[in-house]
């Protein structure tokens, strides 16, 4: 499947989820998902607990990705040694 294809499965609908990016046809964020990944949660487990393809799980990943080319999250820097 493409990246385009996957984003394909991403709607934004201010009338849906207070506009937040969601799974097409789910009220199921795209950031919970990247939460839930982040958090050591298995592809295979967010689709389980969440009833959800591969492709979903795929096309998440491929939002947040895109979204670091638009913006970038400040991070503190730490102090060395």
């Amino acid at each position: 499947m493409t990246r385009d294809e996957l984003l394909d499965r991403i709607s934004i609908n201010p009338k849906v989820c207070f506009g937040k990016p969601c799974i097409k046809g789910r009220r199921i964020w795209v950031s919970l998902v990247l939460d839930f990944l982040a958090g050591g949660m298995s592809v295979e487990e967010v689709m389980k607990e969440y009833d959800l393809q591969r492709d979903d799980v795929l096309a998440c990943i491929a939002y947040g990705a895109e979204m670091t080319r638009e913006r970038y999250v400040d991070i503190p820097v730490e102090a060395g040694p």
